[in-house]
């Protein structure tokens, strides 16, 4: 394309979004700051381009791109690039790469981004290395900013309402339920450090028929422990534990065996699932799991919410008669075909009170709804948000994870019995082989819509080759570090800063302060993309970081100005490990 080459757009003051020019990185506390203003940067000198070039303003969405900076997969395409000029190519009549090099004089000029050096590279990304000033700046900040690594506040008080396990009251927890349960927790953890304000709340499906089913099997095993003949249901719960049950309920409530059957069954269709979510409470607890909410579905039947549901469904036109059963015309909402509510012979069906259940989760005033939810649900989801946008809620309140089931290994083959439960294995099981750190490690290192493999083997090992016990090794290890330190007279002098880190300059130091650098971005797309596996997987890359710088560098036998500036780092790097741990629900331990 011909035409002149316009002058590099110029930085100006006061632009909107940004740090005035001259502005110092003192306020830089994360690589997420740092890309911020980059893009800003990028996106005011596309600005100025399109204006030279007499192009229109950029519409949003192109603006919106331009602004997006990268983190390089390699370190020798700097600290930050931007492809802004691939999408702006086309708006501006230019070769990409041209843009490229307009843009990357731009960003050149901005003396207040401590800008290093800046290239064009390929058909037109914008690599840009910094002076380290600002990684200096962030490992202070983290070593000696308040209580805690501060996260920014994305949340601003927004009412969560984070349900998540819900299993029904029929038996012990399994391993898919503790899976839920670490995430859930993780999660709720993460949204909180954000900003926002969460509920944990556990919905006990305490109605319908397999609650009678269970009273009836657990009424079974009674009957056979007092000498009894009585038929065992034909679907009953078959596991040891409703034996186990049966015979802790006669203990504690010998009047029990005086009932006539079918008044025991009437009596444990409440008391024996009771009992059961009471030993599902106590599972959780010792997981480190606590719910502010225990939400009693038949709660929900006995105030008449599910019946009011419905009749706000029918009074606004939604529900329909058809082949004897009642209809939520479901189809008018994205669904892919309408659902039955009510059955021919009048019993409710499960959505009719899961459509009860999310009205009163609104009402009661949260904003935002996350439930997970099993594999087999995944159909589910559709239906639930219909319900929702048939109520006049916008169906985006509701937002569902799915999560994937667990497979446990051991010595490379699948573990596929409980001795207990006689078809899964219990979470107390888990528990007591590997630990709750580690089962929560394992549990939060994939992604929630990923299947997940737990070795067993490997996370009951007290060894670097376990992925926990290396991430908590390395906190334990910078505290060992500041015992000797205090043994030897050594600490960090009061009022230390940025500049006493200057003197980091190696391969080693730099990719530990890299590393600090990026824990209050990760932190933010955990909570932004319901991940708490990203924080996991930071979590390991920061030990190993500060693993490799200590065997390799003496931290306590260097002249002052080093020692200073490692103890720095190495608080730096003790304080963001136990916080992102404390994110997990994970220890933090001092001696290992």
């Amino acid at each position: 394309m011909s035409g002149p080459v316009p002058r590099p757009p110029q930085p100006s003051q006061g632009q909107a979004g940004g740090p005035e020019a001259g502005a110092s990185l003192t306020a830089i506390r994360s690589s997420r700051d740092v890309k911020e203003r980059l893009g800003q940067a990028v996106a005011r000198a596309a600005g100025e381009l399109a204006r030279q070039l007499g192009r229109d303003p950029l519409p949003p969405q192109l603006a919106a791109r331009a602004a997006v900076i990268e983190v390089p997969r390699e370190e020798a395409f700097g600290d930050f690039a931007s492809s802004a000029a691939l999408a702006l190519g086309g708006y501006l009549r230019r070769p990409p790469r041209e843009v490229a090099e307009q843009l990357a004089a731009a960003l050149r000029q901005h003396e207040e981004l401590s800008v290093a050096e800046v290239e064009v590279a390929g058909p037109g990304f914008v690599n840009v290395r910094l002076r380290p000033s600002w990684l200096y700046e962030v490992a202070a900040r983290l070593a000696t900013d308040g209580p805690e690594p501060a996260i920014p506040d994305v949340g601003r008080g927004r009412r969560v309402l984070l349900e998540f396990v819900s299993a029904n009251p029929t038996g012990p927890m399994n391993v898919v339920n503790a899976r839920a349960a670490a995430v859930g927790d993780a999660l709720a953890r993460l949204l909180a450090a954000g900003g926002f304000v969460v509920t944990r709340e556990y919905y006990v499906n305490d109605a319908g028929r397999q609650v009678w089913l269970f009273a009836r099997s657990v009424a079974a095993r009674m009957a056979e422990l007092l000498g009894e003949q009585v038929a065992f249901p034909e679907e009953g719960y078959a596991g040891e534990y409703v034996r186990e049950l049966a015979r802790e309920m006669l203990q504690a409530d010998p009047s029990l065996a005086g009932l006539p059957y079918e008044q025991r069954v009437q009596r444990l269709a409440t008391e024996a699932v009771d009992r059961m979510v009471a030993h599902q409470r106590e599972d959780l607890a010792r997981f480190g799991v606590e719910y502010e909410v225990w939400f009693r579905e038949r709660e929900l039947h006995r105030q008449g919410q599910v019946s009011r549901a419905l009749e706000l469904l029918r009074q606004r036109g939604h529900l329909y008669e058809a082949d004897g059963a009642l209809w939520l015309r479901s189809t008018a909402f994205g669904d892919d075909k309408d659902r039955v509510v009510v059955k021919r012979d009048g019993e409710l069906t499960y959505l009719a009170a899961d459509i009860a259940y999310h009205l009163h989760k609104l009402e009661r005033g949260y904003q935002l709804l996350i439930d997970i939810w099993g594999p087999d649900h995944h159909g589910y989801v559709a239906r639930v948000k219909a319900a929702l946008a048939a109520l006049g809620y916008d169906p985006a309140c509701l937002e569902v994870i799915i999560l994937q089931l667990v497979t446990l290994t051991r010595s490379g083959e699948a573990v596929r019995m409980s001795k207990r439960a006689g078809q899964f294995v219990t979470m107390q099981e888990l528990l007591e082989e590997v630990g709750p750190d580690a089962a929560r490690y394992f549990f939060l290192a994939r992604s929630p819509d990923s299947p997940l493999e737990f070795d067993v083997d490997l996370a009951r090992l007290a060894s670097m080759e376990n992925p926990v016990y290396y991430v908590q090794y390395a906190h334990a290890r910078i505290a060992s570090l500041f015992r000797q330190a205090a043994a030897e007279g050594y600490s960090l002098p009061p009022g230390w800063a940025p500049h006493d880190l200057e003197c980091l300059q190696s391969g080693l130091e730099v990719a530990v302060l890299k590393a600090l650098a990026g824990y209050a971005d990760e932190v933010l797309q955990a909570i932004e993309r319901r991940e708490p596996h990203r924080v996991v997987e930071y979590l390991h890359r920061l030990a190993g970081a500060f693993h490799s710088f200590y065997h390799e560098h003496r931290v306590l036998e260097e002249e002052p100005a080093v020692r200073t500036a490692r103890l720095g780092l190495s608080r730096a790097c003790q304080r963001v490990l136990a916080h992102g741990l404390s994110l997990l629900g994970i220890r933090a331990p001092e001696r290992m």
